[in-house]
């Protein structure tokens, strides 16, 4: 299979299951807003080595529960306890901290967590509760905190959905020269942006340091991905083709395996531009996930 000339290996990506939630951010205006957001996902690429995947979903928000302008953030971990932990310490770190912001769940979750419940404290006793009866997944009622702060309140919900989602869908792209490589990359970036429901968690959704699992050395549980380095090709068992510089990864992490591959799908066919010789994936065989996307069959 080729697209615009770009050769599509008979591969898959392989993913795994991963704890997702989406929180809506709220400020007096979108600059605010999206400054909140940037915060809160900052140093968050890699479950590797960060305590979370998170990042701004592309998709504006059309209404927000305070009528204020709103930016989604998803955030991903490798577990309930572990996801609710970064809910807290990143909202309370990087959202209430931010000017004029508020925060809400935007998730009717398989799960709750509480959230603005634990953040409450920092109120010093003078937080305020108010409920709000309105219907989400069943629960009859939505519980808010106002917690006093130096410009006015900061208003929390008090429980965040979570869910079972799908975190390492991934291609490949391969190129003459990282020029022309990264160009390739950006235009597939900008073309899953437009997809609800995923984030490119890694510095402009492009990641050039790949992983395998497992190191020569036992302290690692991951390694470079030596089979894609062009420049020690000669030195390992290579699957960089004859003509190719430079090899950059897009990472995606999803709420559900069709929108994955919806994101895949758009993204790769952005990236076949000449001067890219081809489009693979990164699996281990079968041994790190449950979720298999296949790139001919998403292409077809």
């Amino acid at each position: 299979m080729e697209i615009n000339g770009v050769f599509i290996e008979d591969t898959y990506a392989e993913a795994f299951t991963m704890q997702a939630s989406r929180v809506l951010i709220t400020a007096l205006n979108e600059k605010w807003a999206l400054e909140a957001a940037r915060s809160m996902t900052g140093f968050a690429t890699s479950v590797i080595g960060c305590g979370g995947e998170a990042g701004i979903e592309g998709i504006e928000t059309q209404e927000t529960p305070d009528g204020r302008p709103g930016v989604n953030v998803l955030l991903f971990g490798t577990s309930k306890k572990n996801l609710q932990g970064q809910l807290i310490q990143r909202i309370g770190q990087s959202v209430m901290t931010s000017p004029t912001s508020a925060c809400f769940n935007n998730l009717e979750g398989e799960e709750w967590v509480s959230v603005g419940g634990k953040l409450r404290f920092f109120g010093d006793g003078f937080q305020i509760s108010k409920v709000i009866d309105a219907a989400i997944n069943g629960h009859r009622e939505r519980r808010f905190w106002r917690i006093p702060v130096m410009d006015g309140e900061f208003l929390v919900e008090d429980k965040f959905g979570i869910k079972s989602a799908v975190g390492g869908g991934n291609f490949f792209i391969m190129g003459e020269q990282v020029e022309i490589t990264l160009e390739a990359a950006e235009r597939a970036v900008d073309a899953m942006k437009k997809i609800s429901g995923v984030i490119m968690p890694f510095p402009g959704g492009i990641v050039r340091s790949g992983s395998k699992v497992g190191s020569k050395y036992k302290f690692l549980i991951a390694s470079s991905n030596t089979a894609f380095c062009p420049t020690i090709r000669k030195q390992v068992p290579s699957q960089v083709p004859d003509g190719v510089n430079s090899v950059l990864e897009i990472v995606i992490d999803g709420m559900t395996p069709e929108a994955i591959e919806a994101a895949m799908k758009v993204g790769i066919q952005a990236a076949c531009i000449p001067g890219i010789k081809k489009i693979s994936a990164g699996n281990y065989g079968g041994k790190l996930g449950k979720y298999h996307f296949y790139l001919r069959k998403i292409l077809e």
